[in-house]
């Protein structure tokens, strides 16, 4: 039987499976902070390609970059009611200045804060208070802040990107002038992260509204991208939330009208994390390991000279000297192609497996032979098939053999998500499909939150989107569990 680069296998132990991909990656670990993670080079630099990306498209669309504290007065938060009650249990508190030792020389909290400080969770609260300072006139709006940071919310069971109690992300907060122009914030940038889950990640979404039940706290409407994995649960991948008028009257957020009177901002914010390369893993990772869409991999190419004798060292590494410096030339989606030539002292099996376990893209053994023939020998990462073809097609053909990967990765992932959908019409269909097969079941739905409690309650599971509301697609249609007429619809699923 083959032998796989992970064990155990995806069919046998997806949770475990997980951690091994991350571990064998070489991605990150668990630090001695219960919760926290250590993000290792490799898969810090996928978050700097996410970032990368990410930040230029939120520039293109007129926002500018600013920092807001790490921490945050007890009192903003206690302003917006709904929203510290939904981040009371999750919230980190600072209620001491410094440390002293005490007579056994152990080191123990000394002068107690007069207030608490609350270690951000999420800035809404605190960037309000900005914004109040920020805004006095029609003429100020629309402010449009992104923040690059941390951010702190105390977990109970963690894993690795996908849930920490501590983990980096960014997050959006804009004022407005009209209720209009901020709701049109709030799916231009779900918009956004829907180009570059599907266009960078390899990642096909579904696009919808939160029901009032899994709404983010304070908030008006919460639209959010969906993505399932490969053991058919969903992982929200970012979420975009209008806010109303409500964290504008909790911080005071007024301006001079247009009327001349005064009146309250009308706000947004929406936020991606880390939580993505844990998407991205369980997305696209097989058995063997990580497997990177090329507008993401930190390297597209990772180079292994196959040396046996000392005598062809010095010809088989000019060889690939020469190779990485024409690739180098050469640009994929506007980047140029990232190329690396392995030259560690380790046997060429272990090396490989090494770089297969990582995900590269494109895996090329070159030795002697390949020297004497002006050949190359590839393995795509992606179908793991072997090749051999001529420096030149290799070259040539480079960009489009990463982009043919690209497109390839997301429709697997497309057609997997296709398989394993179904439309639901009864309470009978719901409850067999959850209990014998799982994934996603679309139905018409009247939104009733004590049905939505049962609904988890019975089968851990919840409702991940309302789909758009599109006529042609969402005809009216009878709610599956009440009988009643409807045109919503929605997706269920269990999630992370």
């Amino acid at each position: 039987m083959r032998k796989f680069g992970i064990a155990p296998l995806r069919s046998e132990n997806f949770p475990e499976w997980y951690q091994q991909v991350i571990k064998e990656a070489d991605l990150a670990e668990n630090s001695d902070v219960r919760g926290c993670m250590v993000i290792k080079p490799w898969g810090y630099a996928i978050w700097e390609n996410m970032q990368r990306i990410l930040d230029g498209m939120f520039k293109k669309t007129g926002h500018q970059n600013a920092y807001f504290p790490l921490f945050i007065p007890l009192k903003y938060l206690e302003s917006e009611a709904t929203h510290v009650e939904g981040f009371a249990k999750e919230c980190a508190v600072v209620t001491h200045t410094r440390l002293q030792a005490d007579d056994q020389g152990k080191l123990i909290p000394a002068s107690p804060l007069e207030e608490p400080l609350i270690v951000r969770p999420t800035s809404e609260t605190i960037i309000g208070e900005s914004f109040s300072r920020w805004v006095h006139s029609y003429r100020d709006l629309p402010i449009l802040i992104n923040q690059w940071a941390n951010v702190v919310r105390w977990e109970m069971r963690t894993r690795l990107f996908l849930r920490t109690s501590e983990f980096l992300w960014q997050e959006g907060h804009t004022a407005h002038e009209t209720r209009a122009e901020a709701e049109a914030e709030t799916e231009k940038m779900l918009e956004c992260y829907r180009e570059f889950a599907e266009s960078y990640m390899a990642m096909p979404v579904l696009c919808g509204k939160k029901t009032e039940m899994e709404r983010f706290p304070g908030a008006v409407k919460t639209l959010c991208i969906e993505a399932m994995m490969q053991d058919r649960k969903s992982l929200q991948a970012g979420t975009s939330h209008f806010l109303g008028q409500n964290f504008a009257q909790s911080s005071n957020i007024q301006f001079m009208g247009r009327n001349g009177e005064n009146q309250y901002a009308w706000t947004s914010s929406w936020g991606v994390s880390t939580r993505l390369i844990g998407g991205l893993i369980m997305t696209h990772s097989d058995d063997d390991g990580l497997i990177l869409p090329p507008r993401l991999a930190p390297q597209h190419v990772v180079i292994l000279p196959i040396i046996h004798h000392e005598k062809d060292e010095s010809t088989v590494q000019e060889y690939c000297a020469q190779i990485r410096a024409q690739v180098e030339k050469t640009c994929y989606n506007d980047r140029p192609i990232g190329i690396h030539i392995d030259g560690r002292d380790l046997n060429g099996g272990v090396k490989k497996w090494e770089w297969i376990k990582k995900g590269v893209p494109l895996i090329v053994e070159i030795g002697p032979r390949d020297r004497e023939k002006n050949s190359v020998s590839i393995l795509c990462r992606y179908t793991m098939e072997k090749y051999t073809i001529s420096i030149e097609e290799f070259i040539q053909n480079l960009e489009q053999e990463l982009a043919q990967i690209q497109s390839g990765m997301l429709e697997r992932a497309r057609a997997f998500r296709e398989q394993n959908t179904k439309q639901i019409t009864s309470k009978e269909e719901f409850a067999e499909f959850f209990e014998n097969q799982g994934g996603y079941a679309a139905t018409f739905f009247e939104e009733n939150r004590p049905l939505e409690e049962a609904m988890k309650e019975q089968f851990s599971v919840t409702i991940r989107c309302i789909l758009a509301d599109d006529t042609d697609k969402n005809p009216m249609g009878v709610c599956a569990f009440t009988g009643k007429p409807t045109s919503q619809k929605v997706v269920w699923s269990k999630s992370y």
